[in-house]
């Protein structure tokens, strides 16, 4: 049933211009569950790129642009994309295998990680979203003087991948106010980074931190590209919405690289950081605590199920704390609505 102009009192701040594709069970569902809370629903049809919920709230109430105009860090759902693009690279290969004893240290600087066993192979480093394994493996790209001729090359190149996926600019929305966030570039870091930068300067984008960040639509469209093995269509929340929104863009993505990701986030939820999503259906999902100036956002990108997806999502709650206890259990609420009707 397709939302009509008689029932958009259920989702104010909507756009009120004809029928829309989101799902009246959806919103209702989603408005409930973000009662209370600050943060974003958005779940897209990956076959058509339809918005079938798109639900937020605030301290004011609802308010569509933390979906489509607020940047944040993505956290560790970025790691998918990540991984993505160094094995589309050739930087890594699902059997890349990297020691990790809770974190790693550089210096003065240390990066904390999960409790988990080590070593671990790209599959288990999505599904416990080891840290270190992204760190490391992301710095030897930008630093790989024999795939690339500078680090400007390299950034470049990770960036053009990034930008393929629809992430870090506007994805196109059928709905005013949309803007992009940030992907940094080669001018961006050598402006930022005067003295010089190399990988482990920018390390953080590794694990979705620091120079990098997306709004919760972007981060359903990563879901989207990745359920659908490397395309996408430009989500939109019109019915008639105009043949622009019928193309199909295609990623820059390596074919064969959709399924190593797609086994560690089916892990993540079957054994990782979101064991404890129980389902008879198979949802493959990543999860993300982000750091920030207060409490850590929770975040959580999934699609279901994994074979003829009908349904992605990201659930980005601002101050959740873990992305494994907050959004993660949102989003599973929403996608069981979807594919079961309760």
């Amino acid at each position: 049933m397709l939302l009509t102009l008689v029932s958009l009192t259920r989702a104010q701040g909507l756009p009120t211009d004809g029928p829309l594709t989101v799902r009246p069970m959806l919103q209702d569902l989603g408005q409930k569950l973000l009662r209370g809370k600050t943060g974003s629903i958005v779940a897209i049809k990956p076959s058509t790129g339809e918005i079938l919920c798109l639900m937020t709230n605030s301290p004011k109430g609802f308010d569509v642009n933390l979906a489509i105009a607020k940047p944040y860090a993505p956290g560790s759902t970025f790691k998918t994309a990540q991984a993505l693009v160094m094995l589309s690279e050739g930087i890594v290969t699902p059997e890349t295998s990297v020691e990790c004893r809770q974190g790693i240290r550089d210096g003065n600087i240390r990066v904390g990680c999960h409790e988990h066993r080590s070593p671990l192979q790209l599959r288990d480093a999505l599904a416990f979203s080891c840290n270190t394994w992204f760190l490391v493996n992301f710095a030897s790209m930008i630093n790989d003087d024999f795939m690339y001729e500078n680090r400007d090359e390299a950034i470049t190149t990770w960036r053009e991948y990034m930008r393929s996926m629809g992430l870090g600019g506007p994805l196109g929305v059928d709905i005013d106010g949309e803007k992009g966030g940030l992907l940094a570039n080669a001018n961006y870091l050598n402006r930022r980074y005067k003295e010089g930068w190399d990988g482990k300067t920018i390390w953080w984008a590794g694990m979705g931190q620091g120079d990098v960040t997306l709004t919760p639509l972007q981060l359903c469209n990563l879901a989207v590209t990745i359920a659908n093995r490397g395309y996408y269509f430009t989500p939109h929340i019109h019915q008639s919405a105009g043949k622009r929104y019928q193309v199909k863009h295609l990623t820059k993505v390596a074919p064969d690289a959709y399924q190593p990701v797609i086994d560690g986030m089916r892990l993540a939820v079957e054994k990782g950081t979101a064991y404890k999503l129980k389902t008879t259906y198979t949802i493959c999902g990543k999860t993300g605590t982000v750091e920030n100036g207060g409490r850590d956002h929770s975040a959580f990108i999934a699609f279901a199920p994994e074979n003829n997806p009908q349904i992605a999502i990201a659930v980005y709650i601002e101050h959740g704390g873990f992305g494994a206890d907050v959004a993660a259990p949102i989003a599973s609420r929403i996608i069981r609505m979807y594919l079961k009707g309760n």
